[in-house]
């Protein structure tokens, strides 16, 4: 038997879903249906409507590059489980918040239709970096992406940013009712971010289209930021052997997740909102403190292991952090990046938050890849770590630890294999662009040369500076040149 809402009667007392899917209507339509969606703001969802009583924020999943999974979520009513995991135990919850799911190149006249819907009321995203199709170094949209170019010419749309403008066109023509867009990925004040590259694709349409739009979107559309964070890894067999086990039946959707898990929002919303802070969820009116700390220490350490790891011979992070120059080099960088410009929210304990982040990244249970951390370099550098050494060679300060973290990367790129000489797959929406420009690269200084150019990743005021230049070239040259990643980190840490 599979799991679906026939088979919900026969799950086991408290793991079915704690409201009944058949009683929502749809509130919430969400971009990037994936695992993360799934094990974070779907769960926050469902809890805040258990609380509150509410059945009128039901979500409509949107996949965006493959089929695969809004047709499996299909087959099984929108119904999957969460797999819970850590190194002493796991638990296994069916989830219900998700009510529709749709295949954005196949439904786009669906997709507009559930845009221009007045129950709709909130739009989410989590479509990582690169699906905002913008430089991270500029946050201004890709001038020579054919995929915008093509939206703009008015094809259905397949870009994330043309399926909000062309979806906020059909709300406009529709009704105007107001919505708010919530931004749940990894880039600073995102949903600010998004706004500005949404009212950039505007201004390209034909002014008698773009200058209502955009006055309507200034009056009626909210862009609250929120800062989101989980670790989500790819459910294996074991984790659909668990959830099967403890359920009676089979599931094909789950997704494995560690215990801990964190949102905090803006809240600035256009209309009506779900009662998230009923399901523990943070409301503020600023949420730059929190993000910046998260990205800077939680997500620059998790790509600096990822890149270090990775060249190393680990396969996933847990197994990495494991290996000691590692592990002091993550509580070491840490230090580091909570040195630069960060706003420190009230009663927050730096200390209690860099244990738990070597804490979970320690997490066997999960087993999160390095190169699937590693993915998408060019995307996530940026607010991970160039923004840390901004601030610091601001202050005058050597940030010599977050530059270890951008070399590895620098290798991770160059090199293309492990030092056991494994193929390392380079998987970033630039990597043709990265790989012309190391193809005739020599030495270390080439490397690291023809890389600082790179003006979709790193500003002026890094690319010009020579002292940042000069130690990633030392760094890469004793990567490069050491036969052992780890052995060598642990001798540049032991000399700073």
């Amino acid at each position: 038997m599979e799991l679906n809402l026939e088979t919900l009667g026969q799950l086991p007392d408290g793991l079915g879903p704690t409201i009944d899917p058949r009683e929502l209507t749809v509130g919430i339509l969400h971009l990037g249906v994936g695992a993360f969606h799934r094990a974070h703001q779907a769960v926050y969802t469902e809890a805040a409507m258990a609380q509150d009583s509410a059945t009128e924020w039901g979500i409509c999943g949107v996949s965006e590059r493959s089929c695969a999974v809004s047709q499996l979520l299909s087959q099984q009513d929108c119904l999957y489980s969460t797999v819970t995991v850590d190194a002493h135990a796991s638990s296994v919850k069916v989830v219900g918040s998700l009510r529709k799911a749709l295949f954005a190149q196949a439904q786009s006249e669906e997709l507009l239709g559930a845009f221009a819907d007045d129950a709709i009321k909130v739009v989410s995203l989590t479509v990582t970096e690169k699906g905002y199709r913008h430089n991270p170094s500029t946050m201004r949209l890709r001038q020579d992406d054919p995929e915008i170019t093509m939206d703009l010419a008015g094809r259905p749309p397949v870009t994330v940013i043309g399926q909000l403008v062309r979806g906020l066109q059909a709300r406009y023509a529709a009704s105007g009712a107001p919505v708010s867009i919530v931004s749940c990925d990894n880039i600073p004040a995102n949903s600010h971010a998004l706004k500005a590259l949404v009212e950039e694709f505007c201004s390209m349409l034909p002014a008698d289209e773009a200058d209502p739009l955009l006055c309507w979107i200034d009056n009626e559309v909210a862009f609250p930021s929120c800062m989101v964070d989980r670790i989500v890894a790819p459910a294996s067999e074991l984790h659909r052997d668990a959830a099967q086990a403890a359920l009676g039946v089979r599931d094909r959707g789950v997704v494995a997740c560690e215990p801990f898990k964190q949102w905090v929002i803006e809240d600035r919303f256009a209309s009506k909102r779900p009662p998230w802070e009923h399901a523990g969820a943070l409301m503020v009116d600023d949420v730059t403190p929190y993000e910046t700390i998260k990205l800077r220490l939680l997500n620059g350490t998790h790509s600096s292991l990822a890149y270090l790891g990775a060249l190393g011979g680990s396969t996933n992070i847990a197994e990495a952090v494991s290996l000691e120059p590692l592990a002091v080099y993550a509580r070491r960088l840490m230090d580091e990046a909570s040195a630069s410009t960060v706003k420190v929210p009230c009663r927050f304990d730096f200390e209690a938050y860099k244990r738990s982040v070597l804490e979970r990244f320690s997490n066997p249970a999960l087993a999160h890849s390095t190169l699937q951390v590693a993915m998408d370099g060019t995307q996530k550098l940026p607010q991970r770590l160039l923004a840390t050494i901004a601030d610091l060679r601001a202050k005058g300060a050597e940030p010599l630890y977050t530059l270890l973290g951008v070399a590895a990367w620098m290798c991770f790129v160059w090199l293309a294999k492990d030092d056991k000489g494994r193929p390392l797959p380079l998987d970033d929406p630039l990597a043709c662009t990265l790989r012309r420009a190391t193809a005739s690269a020599r030495s270390a200084r080439d490397v690291v040369r023809a890389l600082l150019s790179l003006n979709e990743v790193f500003r002026p005021e890094l690319t010009d500076d020579s002292w940042v230049a000069d130690v990633l070239v030392d760094y890469v040259n004793r990567f490069t040149k050491s036969g052992s990643t780890v052995k060598e980190l642990g001798h540049i840490l032991s000399s700073l």
